[in-house]
């Protein structure tokens, strides 16, 4: 094994690599079943994926559960809580887990950000309980900034790590100001004396103390959580979301994370060059980062969600310049080594099917849709990729479990047939109701069975 690669990696074709990915993620070699039982259920399961990812029928719908928070809520456990001491989120999903596990076919695991790190850090790209929102809110919440000035292309062109480290990073995590003082580690060349100096002042001391307080709070977290909690695969629950990797599309890590939605807009029109400068060099890091993963050899999926490809957030003629083009680059550089993307797009994707039924291998693609009209992507999409979503997490959240069943049948009905579909919610539903999750299952049960 070369990297947990085999060693012919770089000559086996993309079809002979997805293939290996896909057979290790069925008889996984570094998961300890608790019973004969958990993995035969778990192999049943695994299957169901893995025949909807390759267009074919199952036995049944497969179902990625939109459980949310619900394990904490049902146990009294805020997110704040959760956060902080993951020991009481872990016994919340012990005890969901007892009660559900096996009606929903679904294995709760914690999976709330490491708050105290978080907070000795500084975080400002997102808010959460207790740091920038009330103690007692129910989620995080992003902060939309101008992370990267107009006038600092200019700079990200130069040098994006350079940008990234003294830059970026402290406008994002207060707790590294200090690294604003570091010299370019360009400049570290020979004899670094004057260079060094850097590392005396107070401010860089003080952040990298921070760096080690975070760091040694995270090692404790993850310690309690791998004595504490074996993963649903253990009990015979598959997650592909947890075989894989999370990034996102060029266009959208300029326009989220550096330039903001605003100034990207304006940049569509004012400084289109700059732009597509800055995609281009976004699209090969994030290529670059995702393939150097150190867990990429055990990944069957790479997600992406798609915030602002979305309809009506700019014209088709400016999809097609400045966000598909890239994401493609991406998407066929990840298909190349045998990963399957998965492609969340929110809100609706109407106006883009026909552009993103783009020549890719059978297979090598999941489209979660949110509001997309499900009929149309089955008839344009379904014959060659798997299609997931479209029930309203609105309904999951407020409905009838009436209601539900009826959203769920009908998705059954339009996409069903052939396979390639996998039920799911149309975006997370962070409070979904316990009675409209057992009508989902109950209507997979009732309806989703292929004959």
């Amino acid at each position: 094994m070369m990297n947990g690669y085999p060693a012919d990696w770089a000559q086996r074709t993309p079809a002979q690599k997805r293939e290996y990915r896909l057979n290790r993620f069925l008889n996984p070699t570094n998961v300890k079943f608790v019973s004969p039982e958990a993995e035969k259920a778990y192999k049943i399961r695994a299957q169901r994926y893995v025949d909807a990812f390759n267009v074919k029928e199952p036995d049944r719908v497969p179902v990625n559960l939109p459980v949310g928070e619900l394990p904490n809520i049902l146990h009294g456990v805020s997110m704040h809580t959760a956060m902080y001491d993951i020991e009481k989120a872990i016994g919340a999903c012990r005890e969901f887990n007892k009660k559900y596990s096996d009606e929903l076919e679904y294995f709760a695991m914690p999976f709330t950000a490491p708050g105290k790190a978080m907070e000795i850090l500084d975080y400002r790209l997102y808010a959460f309980p207790g740091h920038g929102l009330s103690i007692d809110a129910p989620n995080y919440q992003f902060v939309e900034g101008e992370y990267m000035k107009l006038e600092e292309y200019e700079d990200f062109f130069r040098d994006p790590s350079d940008f990234w480290l003294r830059t970026y990073l402290p406008r994002v995590f207060s707790a590294l100001e200090g690294f604003r003082h570091l010299p370019p580690l360009t400049d570290i060349i020979e004899i670094p004396t004057g260079q060094l100096m850097a590392l005396a002042r107070p401010e860089v001391l003080e952040t990298l103390q921070k760096m080690i307080d975070a760091g040694k709070d995270l090692q404790k977290r993850n310690a309690i959580m791998a004595q504490s909690m074996d993963p649903g695969a253990a009990h015979g629950f598959p997650s592909w979301l947890g075989m894989g990797v999370l990034n996102f599309a060029p266009f959208d890590a300029i326009g989220d994370t550096l330039r903001g939605t605003k100034s990207i807009m304006m940049d569509m029109f004012r400084n289109g060059d700059k732009l597509l400068k800055a995609v281009d060099i976004m699209t090969d890091i994030i290529i670059h980062s995702i393939l150097h993963n150190p867990m990429i050899h055990e990944a069957v999926t790479v997600g992406f969600p798609l915030h602002k490809g979305a309809d009506g957030w700019m014209s088709p003629q400016q999809y097609e310049k400045f966000y598909w083009p890239s994401l493609k680059k991406v998407m066929d550089a990840l298909i190349n080594e045998g990963l399957i993307c998965m492609m969340f797009a929110e809100g609706s994707y109407n106006t883009r099917l026909e552009t993103v039924k783009d020549d890719f291998p059978k297979g090598s693609v999941i489209w979660w849709f949110d509001q997309t009209d499900m009929a149309l992507a089955k008839k344009i999409l379904g014959d060659k990729f798997a299609i997931q979503g479209n029930v309203p997490s609105s309904l999951m959240v407020t409905g009838s479990p009436e209601e539900v069943k009826a959203c769920c049948r009908k998705l059954i009905e339009t996409c069903g047939e052939g396979g390639g579909y996998i039920m799911a919610a149309g975006c997370i539903a962070e409070n979904p109701k316990l009675e409209n999750l057992l009508a989902m299952m109950a209507t997979i049960r009732e309806y989703g069975v292929y004959r």
